[in-house]
């Protein structure tokens, strides 16, 4: 039997890495002198529940089109309509993260993958009976599904050393990809199978996937429960500065890859007239694009500094912002601006959580984690709505909307180079 080392006390002595985000106090990080036994299992299975729920959380999204068809709504209320699971997905990842540095992440996924086959249910009723308000209301329950983000990022930090974290968390977050597979999978299911049938298979899988998790993932020997009062720890991280200068930026990559991935099918139907089907593959083909970036970006940082690229991210995502506006013909040119814009946003997620890591205090790196979890998946909840609003259905235009973009990116890369350069100044 292999003989685990036992973790330095909570707090003291935990080991800082200049990438890959950081575990929660009490999910200390194993020394990097063995590789703890089971930890390429549990990080597959975490990276599957993560994949499965993010699935679910974009299952509105997918379908938005047949839904404004089918009840009549007005672009605004169909933007409403896609954000709205957006909206819990983030906030609540806060407490989320909180409960999983108590609970542990195998209890946590399990109970969460579970939860969120309840939601997906209810959304297809509501479907079926044509209800906008059920579908807003079950479509803020189906946000549960979106909060698992911040269980893994601790459970995976536990089991993985601190030189091998940037490639084990970059490895999870992929299962960002699970909006992928629903742009993609979701309407061709409902071609095959029919609208609830769709539905209960989602269920049924986030339910098996639940039972299995349960029955063969494991917490990192080196987590303790961490059984401190939440309130007082994120109160202590919101007094930071860095809490609230990394949630900004967060907010804008991660937040911009959620607004593209949840809005993108109906932007493409109004813009370039794509089905349901084709809207989904090419929306699923920018979502891919951003997971490959997103460890990229923090690999990256690692050897050239999370500013240099989040000015890359930042000023590329203004400049396709623009191209994208101009509205490039289909398909070759249209498909590669919105795919630069992935790649683009794509990095700047990884390197975010590269400057969270060198710049948060070692004991606090979870707690703020958690936080800027939150601001990136609520940066995704407004800028569908904004584009609604924005819609100029005679044009067939959303060049306000991604002007508001372009401008957006611009100031916060106006924020990382100011942020980079008083980073010089302290250093000297």
């Amino acid at each position: 039997m292999t003989t685990v080392p036992t973790p330095p006390p909570h707090g003291a002595g935990a080991p800082r890495r200049a990438s890959g985000g950081g575990g929660p106090a009490g999910a200390t990080a194993a020394p990097n002198t063995q590789a703890l036994p089971g930890r390429t299992k549990n990080l597959l299975l975490a990276l599957l529940a993560f994949t499965i729920t993010f699935w679910a959380w974009n299952l509105v999204a997918p379908l938005a089109v047949q839904y404004t068809a089918e009840m009549g709504l007005t672009s605004t209320e169909a933007s409403l309509l896609i954000a709205t699971p957006v909206l819990v997905g983030s906030l609540g990842r806060i407490l989320t993260g909180a409960f999983t540095d108590r609970y542990g992440g195998r209890l946590m996924f399990t109970v969460l993958t579970a939860a969120s086959a309840v939601p997906v249910v209810l959304v297809a009723l509501a479907g079926v009976w044509g209800s906008y308000p059920l579908m807003i209301a079950f479509g803020f329950l189906l946000g549960i599904a979106g909060t698992t983000f911040a269980i893994g990022i601790p459970f995976v930090n536990a089991w993985y050393e601190p030189a091998k974290r940037g490639f084990a968390t970059g490895l999870f977050g992929a299962g960002m990809g699970g909006t992928a597979l629903s742009s993609f999978f979701t309407p061709r299911m409902v071609a095959w199978f029919g609208y609830v049938a769709t539905h209960i298979i989602i269920a049924v899988a986030l339910l098996v996937v639940a039972l299995i998790v349960w029955l063969f993932m494991r917490d990192s020997p080196l987590w303790k429960p961490n059984t401190a009062p939440v309130m007082p720890k994120l109160k202590a991280a919101s007094k930071l500065a860095v809490t609230w200068q990394m949630a900004f930026l967060y907010a804008v990559t991660f937040g911009g890859f959620v607004a593209f991935s949840t809005y993108l099918p109906t932007y493409l139907k109004e813009v370039y007239g794509y089905d349901l089907a084709d809207a989904g593959a090419r929306t699923a083909g920018f979502a891919i694009a951003a997971v490959i970036a997103r460890p990229v970006g923090g690999w990256l940082s690692d050897r050239i500094g999370p500013a240099t690229v989040l000015s890359i991210s930042l000023g590329g995502a203004a400049v396709m912002a623009v191209v994208i506006a101009l509205q490039p013909p289909p398909e070759l040119l249209a498909g590669a601006s919105f795919v630069l814009m992935a790649l683009f946003l794509g990095l700047g997620t990884g390197a975010v959580f590269t400057w969270v890591a060198q710049r948060a205090p070692a004991e606090r790196v979870g707690t703020v984690t958690g936080i800027v979890g939150a601001a990136g998946g609520l940066g995704g909840y407004f800028p569908p709505l904004v584009m609604g609003a924005t819609y100029n259905a005679e044009a067939h235009s959303y060049t306000i909307g991604l002007s508001l973009l372009c401008l957006t990116a611009l100031l916060a890369l106006g924020f990382v180079i100011y942020l980079a350069r008083k980073g010089r100044q302290a250093a000297v």
